[in-house]
Parts: C-alpha cells; sequence; structure tokens
C-alpha cells in the first residue's frame, strides 16, 4: 500500500502540461476545485471530468499513475460513501434493517461524492506530477510576493511546502524499509487483533521519527554550510516567464469554469 502513494512525486516530460507556467498551474488548480465543489449534479461533474481527463492526456502520464494516488484512501472513499448512504434518508426507500435506511436519494449523494472526490485527488496530483518542487517553490513565492509588504515570510512559507513535499516520498520510502526490517525480526504488524497492532506500531513510528529528525538536521546542516541565509538577495538558474499558451489555458478553464456555473443554474 505505501508504495502506492504518489503524493509528492515529479514525474519528468515535455508535454504541454509540464511546460506550463507553474503560476499559472496553481491558479488552474485553484479554479479546478472550485469548479468541481460549485457543480451540484452529475452534468456539472461531467464536465468537471472531461476536463480532468483531457488534461491528463495532455500530460503524458500514464492514467495508472493517478489511480495509485487514488488507491491509498480507498478507506476514506469507503468510510463517505457508507456515512452518506446511511444519514441520508431523502426519496424512496431502497432497503431498510431496523434503524438503518438506505434511500435512492442517499444512493445518488454517495455516488456523486466518492466520483468528485475521485476526480479531486486526480485532477489536483496533476500540479506536483508535472511541476518540479523547486519550480514549484519558486512560483508560489512569487505568487504570495505581494503579502511581502505586510512583512509576512513568504519566501520561508514557500521553502516550508516545497521540503514538505519533496520529504513525502522519502519518508514513505523510509516507513517501508522499515515494516520490511521489523518483519524481518519477526514483528507482527498485519497480524493479529486491531490492539495489537496498534501496539506494534510503535516499533515503526519510534525509528521513524528518529530517521526524520535525523534527516532534517542533516539538511539544515547543508543548507547553512552552502550559506543559506532565506530569500534576500536570492537568485534563480530559471526565470519563470508567462507565454501564450499559459492564458490558453486559463482561458479553457476559466470557460470551463463558468460552463459548470451556467449548467449548475439550468438544471
Amino acid at each position: 500500500m505505501l508504495r502506492d502513494i504518489t503524493i509528492g512525486q515529479y514525474f519528468p516530460g515535455d508535454s504541454i502540461i509540464h511546460r506550463l507556467d507553474p503560476r499559472f498551474k496553481i491558479v488552474m488548480t485553484i479554479l479546478y476545485i472550485v469548479m468541481l465543489f460549485t457543480g451540484d449534479n452529475y452534468i456539472c461533474l461531467g464536465v468537471g471530468a472531461v476536463y480532468t481527463f483531457g488534461a491528463i492526456l495532455l500530460s503524458r502520464i500514464p492514467l495508472k499513475m493517478f489511480l495509485r494516488s487514488v488507491k491509498p484512501l480507498l478507506p476514506f472513499l469507503i468510510i463517505t460513501a457508507a456515512i452518506n448512504l446511511m444519514f441520508m434518508n431523502s426519496g424512496d426507500v431502497l432497503w431498510q434493517w431496523k434503524f438503518i435506511k438506505i434511500t435512492d436519494g442517499g444512493l445518488n449523494t454517495s455516488v456523486f461524492m466518492v466520483i468528485r472526490i475521485v476526480l479531486l485527488i486526480m485532477g489536483s496530483s496533476l500540479l506536483t506530477y508535472t511541476t518540479s518542487p523547486i519550480t514549484l517553490t519558486d512560483a508560489i513565492e512569487r505568487l504570495l510576493s505581494p503579502l511581502r509588504k505586510i512583512k509576512f515570510p513568504v519566501h520561508e512559507l514557500a521553502m516550508m511546502m516545497s521540503i514538505a513535499l519533496r520529504f513525502i516520498p522519502t519518508l514513505i520510502e523510509e516507513t517501508d524499509k522499515i515494516m520490511s526490517a521489523q518483519k524481518a525480526r519477526g514483528a507482527e504488524i498485519d497480524t493479529g487483533s486491531f490492539t495489537t497492532r496498534a501496539k506494534n506500531l510503535i516499533s515503526i513510528l519510534v525509528p521513524l521519527f528518529i530517521s526524520a529528525f535525523r534527516r532534517a538536521d542533516e539538511l539544515a546542516t547543508a543548507m547553512e554550510c552552502r550559506c543559506y541565509h532565506g530569500g534576500e538577495g536570492r537568485t534563480r538558474l530559471r526565470q519563470l516567464r508567462s507565454a501564450p499558451r499559459d492564458y490558453t489555458a486559463l482561458a479553457v478553464t476559466v470557460l470551463f469554469l463558468a460552463a459548470v456555473i451556467v449548467l449548475g443554474r439550468l438544471f
């Protein structure tokens, strides 16, 4: 399961999505999230699905990578579906047992919410899949640069977000190694009762925290050795420049958002 977590990973490529300005990609991701949560019917959700799979096709990243990003969240999706199924009692009753009642309204809401969350995960993953952490840091810093006038630590915030994204795959890999090592020593992590497995997690969490603090200390030492002192006076190897394709992509996103708003009012 840990190997299926792809949050924070970057897949190098030369597609049109990879070449877009990261500042525009962040803005389009925000508009995409608004698009998914603005529409409240399947027609609007279909428009969002067309936009999602169109962007995935243009990114030239295999669809299975996006499906892998959804797989670790299956328990959350199941719980969400079950809650909506049991607590939404609108419409005709399809099945009832004691206090549990399943209606067609609850079933419809459950399916709708699961599809919406899946699209949200797949579409949002496209940002980190097609943007390197360094470029993403520069984009966040440029977008938040007006906040410097009120003494907001823009560069430090962008750096923290970039480091967090960068170390997610590293910590996942480290967790997988620790679990394999503990299993080789006879630890029962995947078997036994829930209480037993929860206690056995201590043998994973303790070395994982130690490893995370050690990596953080090594990173801080490396940054100090390279005379890092924050964003003041910092130069960049690659300058962010917008191109006509960026404005075209933003215009297409706005059109899809407008279509969702109009269709949501009509239906």
